[in-house]
């Protein structure tokens, strides 16, 4: 019997006539298979969800929005989209899906320099003292930045087999998901009373208010604790960094800030280098660029649009939300989520 996997999800045999039935009521038009039986991910494929059709736009459109709500909110974008490629039957381990995965990203990427364009140019100017001219190149808000990005790039390069090895089990996107969710939910409530006194409060366990009063050892240990969000997916890569804040005594605001800073370079480098390996065919399932119709780049250039303008929506509502109101809610999302996908994969397995 034929198990479905991430990077399988589906076999049917193409020769049925109309809707091909799947989990939850899916399924997915004959003309999507090649004669194998296989999907082929890059035609123009309908795909039938309980009873109602979504072909490449919409399914572009859908995946674009799930990107940019997702990418920057600590509740795992790889996990919401392995999820998605589960429920429409799709592969986005394939060539061409793994190329519009890197594109939407590219697309939320693209709005965290806008966003913050006028705290650029600020740490621009006053690069390298900082605003109070007490600041060096490496303690410099940019400094930092990049301190922490290293501390979590070399380590994440040298494990990269490990980490694609997971991408492909929902047990530890599930657990991730699960247990992220807790750690945020007991650090933001550990720290909700220093943040409803404020910053003029004595002995209170937070004592960076905001960004550029940050230290050259909390940006070392926030670009350590990164590196979990790559080797366990589901993790997320901003609750890891937000989290690690947090105990680092940085207040909500400071460590959102410098988690928004610091995707910049990690998501930048991360991406494009996935990018160029799939583009030059030395990534696995690699596509060139000749490879792709006109179809085909409409349906990328829609994701990376849509992305990019569900991203931008999402950080100027997370930025002015989380002063208010903390983490728990995502925390409990997590937690839920973690358990559905846990439930999942343990019925995937007994099926």
């Amino acid at each position: 019997m034929h198990r479905p996997t991430l990077d399988n999800p589906g076999r049917r045999n193409p020769s049925a006539k109309g809707m091909g039935q799947g989990a939850g009521g899916a399924g997915i038009a004959p003309e999507c298979f090649g004669q194998d039986g296989w999907l082929i991910a890059k035609t123009r494929c309908i795909i039938y969800i309980r009873g109602g059709i979504l072909n490449d736009y919409l399914l572009s459109i859908a995946l674009g929005i799930i990107e940019g709500l997702t990418e920057f909110l600590p509740v795992s974008s790889t996990a919401h989209l392995r999820i998605a490629e589960s429920l429409f039957h799709i592969s986005l381990s394939d060539g061409y899906w793994k190329m519009y995965t890197i594109v939407i990203q590219l697309g939320a990427i693209l709005c965290l320099p806008i966003y913050f364009r006028s705290r650029i140019a600020k740490f621009l100017s006053n690069f390298p003292k900082g605003e109070n001219g007490d600041r060096t190149a490496l303690t410099h808000p940019l400094g930092l930045t990049l301190v922490a990005f290293v501390v979590t790039a070399i380590p994440a390069f040298l494990l990269t087999k490990v980490i694609g090895k997971h991408l492909e089990s929902l047990y530890i996107m599930g657990t991730s998901l699960l247990v992220g969710g807790i750690v945020m939910w007991i650090v933001d409530a550990r720290n909700a009373p220093a943040e409803a006194l404020g910053p003029n409060a004595s002995g209170s366990r937070i004592h960076t208010w905001k960004m550029e009063a940050m230290s050259l050892p909390q940006a070392v240990w926030i670009g350590a604790c990164q590196i979990l969000s790559a080797v366990f997916p589901g993790t997320s890569r901003s609750m890891s960094t937000i989290a690690a804040g947090q105990i680092a005594g940085m207040s909500r605001a400071s460590a959102l800030e410098f988690s928004f800073f610091l995707s910049i370079p990690t998501m930048v480098v991360a991406t494009c280098y996935d990018l160029l390996k799939s583009l030059r065919g030395k990534g696995a399932n690699p596509i060139g660029v000749a490879q792709i119709d006109a179809h085909g780049w409409i349906v990328l250039a829609i994701g990376f649009l849509i992305s990019f303008v569900v991203a931008y929506a999402s950080v100027a509502w997370f930025m002015g939300y989380v002063r208010k109101r903390g983490f728990a809610p995502f925390a409990v999302y997590r937690i839920v989520v973690g358990a559905m996908v846990l439930t999942f994969a343990g019925r995937l397995m007994q099926g």
